[in-house]
């Protein structure tokens, strides 16, 4: 049985590793992932972490693994970024309120696709221009839903959260952990 991770992530790939699980391959699957017409985010990123473990070429007994991590401002998606331009009205609209990360996970196993969320609740710091235009600089905000990443220099701008960290940042251990179980992937393995 193989572990396939269907991310280019590499956050995705080091919080498997703190499960102790080495992907056997890694496949990003390129689907669309433009939101549909009135689509609310926790459906949206459901759906698209679905979308994903299904466009993973697999074997039948393959396990696949894939996730999806939303920002949602109230019923607004925030994706990520295409320019600078939006990363800062993003990071503008996020300062001094409060937002949901919503990280779906799938796994499939033949025919078989397995979902779990998490979500969280995070509070970011009204940003000053300095905050802002050094954040900016940083390229971090690059690839990131809301353009933002909690693990990186974002970190400093964020004093309080509820839910799951490792969810923040792309992969809630505990809900992925739970699905490759329910799969009957060897997550707990001896070595």
């Amino acid at each position: 049985m193989r572990l396939i991770l269907g991310s280019g992530s590499p956050r995705r790939k080091e919080l498997l590793a703190q499960m102790g699980i080495v992907p056997d391959l890694i496949l990003p699957p390129d689907i669309d992932e433009d939101p549909r017409k009135g689509e609310l985010p926790r459906p949206y990123c459901l759906r698209l972490a679905r979308e994903k473990a299904q466009a993973v070429p697999a074997g039948p007994e393959d396990v696949v693994l894939c996730a999806d991590t939303t920002v949602a401002l109230g019923r607004r998606i925030l994706g990520k970024p295409e320019d600078a331009g939006q990363a800062a009205a993003f990071l503008t609209a996020l300062g001094g309120r409060r937002h949901q990360v919503i990280t779906a996970v799938a796994v499939r196993r033949g025919e078989r696709v397995l979902t779990r969320e998490s979500m969280s609740v995070v509070k970011m710091k009204r940003l000053s221009d300095a905050e802002l235009n050094a954040y900016l600089a940083s390229n971090e905000w690059q690839g990131k839903a809301g353009g933002y990443g909690i693990q990186g220099l974002a970190g400093a701008l964020i004093p309080w959260i509820s839910g799951s960290y490792t969810g923040i940042m792309g992969l809630p251990v505990a809900e992925t952990a739970a699905l490759l179980t329910a799969v009957g992937y060897p997550v707990w393995r001896q070595s």
